[in-house]
């Protein structure tokens, strides 16, 4: 048996940014039917609440296009109807025309939170059901403090969830309830049937499970360009692991995929899955643009921190539930992309009140020398980043460029 294709690291980068998204030059249209397509092509965009500079699902759709402004997301999802969010592996827009792979997601998240919420938070959730969806029903869309307004609140981790809170988060989880938008990025819901087109929620015209697994996982690895089948699995977070590797092996006795040996930084090897055709083409993709990009921490080229890591050599962890005195970087650092290379990271954030788009400290990568001309094509990268942030000036504390860290 003929040993399996190798594939260079500085291949697998550019396969896998072009499926990301981020090897063309960020440019083009970001509104209505062209940034639908771009979040198609994602295949969703997770949702953060945290908004040193932008929110990661705004930073995530600017670092593809420049152009991008967040009252466009807001349109397609709240006024157009043509996303819906729900649970990825977090809580992520997706567009609607997925949403009957998802009555899967719904039926499984409804067995495993209903036990799972239980031995958490009580059983007290599951009495207010029938009561959440009739204040809904007979009063319209609600955020959670219309609801549960005379029930003790949790002193556990999660946020003051009373039961009512609880039992809508399940509502929504297993598909009775639908999230229509977001005030102050707090949730509002309604009922399904009143927002979701029934040709797209009925039963009788959804896909079978089986044909939701295979779904996803094509879904999947067209999205990645080649994976193994846990990172099949995890992309969606709904196809088990055993449910993954078992699609793998039967794509592969047919003859639509085939596996490769992955060259990873360090000298290591990952066995991969990918289509035949893909082999073809690896050799004539276009190397990436190396225009320098601040990128989202939860950006798709990045999310997988382990693939990031095989690929780029980059090690991230967000450290916003770090004390302060043990960072090793910031609050909420972001990388910084060139090429096919992560160049660094940096610790910024926008003071609206001062118009400022402040940065504390920048370390460069371990290897990578920060050039004068590094410096300007950050500038301009930060100046442009501004627009999606607010305000007008990129101002550099003193000191701001350090040593890298090493690892």
């Amino acid at each position: 048996m003929p040993a399996p294709p190798k594939i260079d690291t500085r291949a697998a980068r550019h396969l896998f940014l072009h499926r990301s998204g981020l090897a063309q030059a960020p440019s083009g249209p970001a509104k209505g039917d062209d940034l639908r397509r771009l979040i198609r092509e994602l295949g969703f965009v997770q949702l953060d609440s945290i908004n040193t500079v932008a929110r990661a699902h705004d930073l995530t759709l600017f670092a593809r296009r420049p152009a991008y402004r967040p009252k466009a997301l807001k349109r397609l999802y709240e006024s157009d109807r043509a996303l819906f969010e729900h649970w990825t592996h977090d809580a992520s827009v997706i567009p609607i025309e997925f949403y009957p792979h998802w009555r899967l997601r719904f039926a499984r998240d409804a067995a495993r939170l209903k036990s799972r919420w239980r031995d958490w938070q009580g059983a007290e959730f599951q009495h207010k059901f029938d009561d959440v969806l009739t204040h809904i029903r007979d009063h319209g869309p609600v955020s959670p403090s219309d609801v549960g307004t005379d029930e003790a609140r949790s002193n556990g981790g999660w946020w003051e969830w009373h039961p009512s809170k609880t039992a809508l988060e399940y509502l929504w989880r297993s598909g009775a309830l639908t999230v229509v938008g977001r005030d102050a990025f707090r949730k509002r819901y309604d009922l399904t049937e009143r927002v979701i087109e029934e040709h797209l929620r009925h039963a009788d015209t959804c896909p079978a499970p089986d044909d939701s697994i295979d779904w996803l996982c094509n879904a999947a690895l067209d999205r990645q360009g080649f994976a193994t089948s846990g990172e099949i699995a995890a992309f969606w977070d709904t196809v088990t692991p055993s449910e993954a590797k078992a699609w793998c092996a039967a794509q592969e006795a047919a003859g639509a995929l085939v596996q490769a040996d992955i060259a990873c930084v360090g000298g290591a090897t990952r066995a991969v899955y990918l289509r035949p055709e893909t082999l073809d083409q690896i050799a004539d993709l276009a190397p990436p643009t190396a225009r320098m990009r601040v990128l989202s921490p939860f950006d798709p080229a990045l999310r997988d921190r382990k693939r990031a890591e095989r690929l780029f050599g980059f090690h991230y962890r967000i450290e916003i539930f770090v004390p302060e005195p043990k960072r090793v970087y910031g609050y909420y650092v972001f990388p910084l992309m060139e090429g096919d290379r992560i160049v660094g990271r940096i610790d910024m954030k926008a003071h609206r009140d001062c118009d400022e788009l402040r940065v504390a400290a920048l370390w460069p990568e371990p290897g990578v020398r920060w050039s004068d001309a590094r410096t300007r094509r950050l500038e301009a990268e930060l100046t442009r980043i501004t627009r999606l942030a607010g305000v007008s000036q990129v101002v550099f504390a003193s000191g701001w460029l350090r040593a890298p860290m090493a690892r």
